[in-house]
């Protein structure tokens, strides 16, 4: 990885910029870096990598809402099992959709609604900031990348001019 401290500082920079703001404004930090974490870990890149992040993670919201519901209306611990079963087959059928294809993202998003008893309003806010959180270190990595690149081209030149 050449650019390895670009990424750092870009990466440990908003990190604290967003462990600041979520704690200001009473955000559940952690879901915050896994939509982050979920921007990364697709395939694909810049504002388009941002919404598959969003898409996939909020589908899982959806999700793991609709088995906890569900499951609360039902009532049956055998029933709510199956219920469980035949979502996850669901999740991993909307991937045949391109926009919802990274199936890891919505089982992120599937199990922040667990984790937070299906908490939408602690959820969808950091979430999905998140996200956005992924794409704005990429292009904070690439400003930083751009501004070494030159500044390690003018010293070669004035090495070179030198001699």
């Amino acid at each position: 990885m050449a650019h390895r401290w670009q990424i750092a500082i870009s990466a440990g920079l908003l990190a604290a910029i967003w462990a600041g703001l979520a704690d200001v404004f009473h955000l559940v930090t952690w879901v915050g870096f896994l939509g982050c974490s979920t921007f990364f870990a697709q395939t694909e890149s810049g504002a388009k990598g941002m919404m598959m992040a969003m898409m996939t993670n909020l589908s899982g919201v959806f999700w793991g809402w609709l088995i906890i519901a569900g499951s609360g209306v039902l009532g049956s611990p055998i029933i709510s099992y199956a219920l469980t079963g035949i979502v996850t087959a669901l999740m991993c059928l909307q991937a045949c959709n391109k926009n919802f294809a990274f199936i890891p993202g919505t089982f992120i998003g599937c199990c922040i609604t667990f984790a937070l008893n299906a908490d939408i309003a602690a959820i969808i806010p950091p979430l999905v900031i998140g996200a956005a959180l992924g794409y704005s270190m990429s292009l904070l990595t690439g400003l930083f990348i751009t501004l070494t690149d030159k500044t390690t081209e003018s010293l070669k030149n004035s090495a070179v001019e030198e001699t």
